[in-house]
């Protein structure tokens, strides 16, 4: 069972890398810089728990025709 994850995580990691442009081989990776390393994690989290976004313009009550532009930012963990 631990090996079928393992080679899943893997594939997993190369395609992250590749979505990144990170030239990852198998086996050692150790002429990554810490940049491109920590690229490949974060598009591992992106994918897992994506970022939505949602904007919308609302009208501000106080000011006559004057509109606001609201940006926000969430996590969706399933």
């Amino acid at each position: 069972m631990a090996k079928k994850n393992s080679e899943a995580l893997n594939r997993f990691k190369m395609e992250a890398a590749n979505e990144v442009g990170v030239n990852l081989k198998q086996g050692y990776n150790g002429d990554l810089t810490s940049k491109q390393a920590g690229s490949i994690g974060g598009q591992m989290v992106n994918n897992i728990c994506p970022v939505r976004h949602m904007n919308f313009t609302r009208n501000n009550r106080t000011v006559n025709g004057h509109e606001k532009q609201f940006t926000y930012s969430f996590r969706l963990v399933v």
